[in-house]
């Protein structure tokens, strides 16, 4: 099975085949995204039943979660791409399609400020409750805690 066929075949316009140097990457629309990995872990035919991890990067103009999915049968692996609005970034949780995307969220949450929509508990889990600001971001500036 051609895989990569079968994902641009099923999903149509909602991705799109991006240069990938290690795995097979997709750019996914944020309106779709939800339903593409719903689809893309409960398909008989695909099985990316395991979320491997996610993670956000931060360009001048956007945000982009990354998302890193396996096929457990086959061993196969794909990645995700889903761009986001610098100002507020955000996208739909994963967590009631993975356990797994629970910690994940949350840490990219606290460490880039990325909103994940419909995460019950999304909190900070490295960082203090009361830090200002997120630590991974372009625009962190550390306070000054004074000369020793």
């Amino acid at each position: 099975m051609d895989f990569i066929k079968t994902i641009v075949e099923l999903f149509e316009d909602k991705v799109e085949v991006i240069e990938g140097m290690d795995y097979p990457t997709f750019k996914v629309k944020k309106e779709d995204f939800l339903s593409v990995v719903t689809s893309l872990k409960t398909s008989e035919v695909l099985e990316f039943t395991f979320l491997i991890d996610l993670t956000a990067v931060e360009y001048d103009e956007y945000f982009e979660a990354v998302y890193h999915l396996m096929n457990l049968s086959n061993k196969q692996i794909i990645r995700l791409k889903v761009q986001l609005d610098k100002n507020n970034p955000s996208i739909a949780s994963l967590t009631r399609l993975y356990k797994a995307a629970d910690l994940q969220e949350k840490e990219t949450y606290d460490l880039m400020g990325i909103n994940y929509e419909g995460h019950e508990g999304l909190k900070r889990v490295l960082c203090p409750d009361d830090f200002e600001g997120h630590p991974l971001r372009k625009d962190y500036v550390m306070p000054d805690r004074g000369s020793k």
